[in-house]
């Protein structure tokens, strides 16, 4: 079955309402919900894969290795919500052919780097934490890797590893 779900945060965690049908208001149904520290989920979109940069690929290659689950609904919100229920990491960065990301930074990016960090995980362009990102643009796109704390911190340290070189 489905359900309508509103999922919101005020700066202090993340709570979640669930539509009630039979009268027609949403009912609190997930207090303080928290991504989960690990997960075994990656969520990209493997057709841009030829596009990406080493540390994504490898990324990638690790997460089957590791017998992780591919998960790409290919909506930006429903591949969130699935990573702050289950846990996980999504993506969709940069690459050769759109360097700075497809999401934009003030509708996407951010709003959804906002809610997972107040549910406990991290947001980042790979070298810079989204919600640290100053807008210079309305429309500005932006590349965003975001999800379970651990998952993206690795990720995080590729890309500073790979800048020491």
């Amino acid at each position: 079955s489905s359900s309508t779900m509103l999922v919101v945060t005020f700066g202090n965690g993340v709570h979640g309402f669930t539509l009630d049908p039979s009268i027609g208001e949403f009912v609190l149904t997930n207090h303080d919900m928290k991504v989960p520290e690990d997960g075994k989920i990656y969520s990209f979109n493997e057709a841009n894969e030829p596009n990406w940069d080493s540390v994504i690929r490898k990324f990638i290659g690790d997460y089957k290795k590791r017998g992780f689950s591919s998960r790409y609904i290919g909506s930006m919100v429903a591949d969130v919500h699935r990573t702050i229920m289950y846990g996980g990491i999504f993506g969709y960065p940069g690459d050769k052919k759109n360097p700075n990301g497809k999401l934009r930074l003030l509708y996407e990016g951010a709003p959804m780097s906002f809610i997972i960090e107040q549910a406990g995980g991290l947001s980042t362009t790979g070298r810079e934490r989204v919600m640290d990102l100053e807008p210079k643009a309305v429309h500005q796109r932006v590349p965003v890797i975001l999800g379970s704390k651990n998952l993206v911190q690795e990720v995080i340290d590729a890309y500073a590893e790979l800048d020491k070189q």
